[in-house]
């Protein structure tokens, strides 16, 4: 009987530490998007513990309810401080999404199109995966198309992409950053097409936030009918993990895993720390705009980052504005949950946010009415 009674006394103490730990690793995760990365650098690891932390103080309040302790006060209280977090992450969508009839509407679509594929082992398939990709923004016919991952070779090239976008959205000028290569003609970058007339365009922090990895912020001041927005498309520093690396994470067996996971956690703080220089810089050009502004693309940061927060304390998240659920747009080698964004100025109007169904990239693609 004495024995038992120690069991039980050492099993319910091991739960009230466990139970405070995962309880301080919540409320790290939530201060992770106001701390900046090149400040506390551990700071947005915590937020990509967000769904496990919040995981697992919901199983403790569940286990404390079953064994009727007051512990469950503990992570009851941190949860429903979290609220306003937890709705960044998941949207229950209660906009209305009726547009009045004298609304100026744009559709702006926001595709990471991973180069349609290009490197494909199999050049059938890469063409096959292109041609889905047109297919797709063809059926969707956005007013205004802002691609990232963006690839085009200059004639001759027996992998077109730029006439047929032309073709498709029926334009015939754009606004494109991409790195170029003389001998093969090719670019690398990011791209802009809109239906309606551009007046101006230009490229945001060019040699501040230019990296090897072709990251790049472009915008356009579009006109339609009397009314100008100004629309950023982004493309924030990747990780630049390589295959291998991913299976390190994923398979703790591998040999060297421990040198690898201190590479991968080097990229990931350094990866941290550019984003938060490039997103200020961003946010810096968005606040100084003449006009209404929108900004959408790849951010490569979940909902509980410090690149989401620059862009979420003074702009309106067009997903949780008009759309419901977890809102998943990243399907690559790890999950990493809603990682594409549409923003606009708190006195334009977003409606029918879309995200794609297919998977012809590693990214869904997004859409949005705005007016």
């Amino acid at each position: 009987m004495g024995n038992s009674l120690k069991i039980r006394s050492y099993s319910i103490l091991s739960l009230k530490i466990l139970n405070s730990l995962f309880a301080l690793q919540l409320i790290l995760s939530y201060a992770a998007p106001f701390v900046d990365p090149n400040t506390v650098s551990m700071m947005p690891f915590f937020g990509l513990t967000y769904p496990m932390a919040l995981i697992m103080n919901v199983v403790f309040i569940l286990v404390w309810i079953f064994i009727k302790s007051k512990w469950l006060i503990l992570s009851a209280v941190i949860v429903l401080v979290g609220i306003p977090l937890h709705l960044r992450v998941f949207s229950f969508g209660f906009s209305n999404d009726s547009i009045p009839k004298n609304a100026n509407v744009i559709k702006l679509m926001s595709y990471n199109v991973r180069l349609f594929d290009l490197y494909n082992e199999s050049f059938d398939e890469a063409i096959k995966r292109r041609n889905e990709i047109f297919r797709f923004i063809r059926k969707e016919n956005p007013d205004v198309l802002c691609i990232q991952e963006f690839y085009h070779q200059e004639k001759p090239t027996n992998f077109n992409t730029l006439d047929s976008i032309y073709q498709i959205m029926s334009v015939h000028s754009f606004h494109e950053k991409s790195k170029y290569f003389s001998h093969s003609r090719q670019h690398f970058g990011i791209a802009l097409f809109s239906k309606y007339q551009i007046i101006n365009k230009g490229v945001v922090g060019q040699h501040q936030t230019e990296t090897e990895d072709m990251n790049y912020c472009i915008y356009a001041d579009i006109v339609k009918k009397k009314d100008t927005i100004r629309v950023y498309n982004v493309h924030f520093e990747s990780i630049r993990l390589e295959s291998d690396e991913y299976s390190r994470i994923t398979n703790s067996q591998s040999r060297n895993t421990s040198t690898k996971l201190k590479k991968v956690y080097s990229k990931l703080n350094t990866a941290f720390k550019i984003r938060a220089i490039q997103s200020k810089i961003v946010r810096n050009h968005i606040k100084s705009s003449p006009y209404k502004s929108v900004i959408c693309g790849d951010f490569n940061d979940t909902p509980m980052s410090y690149t989401y927060q620059m862009f979420n304390s003074f702009l309106t998240d067009a997903f949780r504005n008009a759309s419901s659920g977890f809102g998943v747009t990243y399907i690559g080698y790890l999950p990493a949950g809603r990682i594409d964004y549409i923003f606009h100025s708190d006195d334009l109007h977003s409606a029918k946010f879309k995200i794609q169904n297919e998977e012809f990239s590693d990214h869904h693609a997004i859409s949005c009415l705005i007016y």
